[in-house]
């Protein structure tokens, strides 16, 4: 970089000499006579010192690529990633912890369901040992009633037969006697017995 700006220099100052000796000559210079070499860059005399410092640029800007932002680039990309990598497989935990969740909350519904029926099927014996039970009782007691209301029954009706036989015998004893006869009270009883006897048969 130097060498160009002193390049320069040089070429500027043997344009100004040149342009004072035409002068002192009495010669005219034409305008852009002095820029006639053209720009420096393009002068073939200094291409193997812009070459140069073409090259010394290069490998500045590489130093300071490879070693400063190359290595912050690649700092960078890495740690992203690592947090790519470390979402992927918290992501795959937590779908692998889902399916595990969803897996034992299946069988808790599982589990759930077999001892709501174990206990509907217990509530279901239980409640139909205390129906065995009072029906049971109902039928003991139903029986117990019957049997009292057959013997009441067969009270009234052995009552009710004494009663019957016993005015019977009333009844024909009195008629006996309407019609002028002696009642034999044994003959009366004979035969209202028989007749209550044919009767009930």
């Amino acid at each position: 970089m130097f060498s160009l700006l002193q390049e320069a220099a040089t070429t500027a100052v043997e344009h100004t000499e040149d342009a004072a000796v035409a002068a002192q000559h009495g010669e005219t210079v034409a305008p852009g006579a002095e820029s006639a070499t053209g720009m420096p860059q393009l002068d073939f005399a200094t291409f193997p010192n812009q070459i140069f410092w073409l090259i010394v640029a290069l490998g500045v800007l590489y130093w300071i690529l490879s070693r400063i932002a190359l290595p912050r680039i690649a700092a960078v990309i890495s740690d992203r990633q690592g947090a790519i990598t470390g979402d992927l497989m918290a992501a795959e935990e937590f779908k692998q912890k889902a399916k595990e969740a969803e897996a034992a909350y299946e069988q808790a519904l599982v589990d759930a369901r077999g001892e709501a029926q174990k206990i509907v099927a217990a509530n279901r014996a239980e409640i139909q040992k205390d129906l065995d039970a009072a029906i049971a009782r109902a039928d003991a007691e139903i029986a117990a009633r019957t049997a009292e209301s057959e013997k009441r029954i067969a009270e009234i009706r052995d009552s009710a037969a004494a009663d019957a036989r016993e005015v019977a015998r009333e009844v024909t004893a009195e008629l006996v006697r309407t019609f002028g006869g002696n009642v034999d009270q044994a003959a009366v009883d004979q035969s209202v017995d028989k007749r209550i006897k044919g009767a009930v048969q």
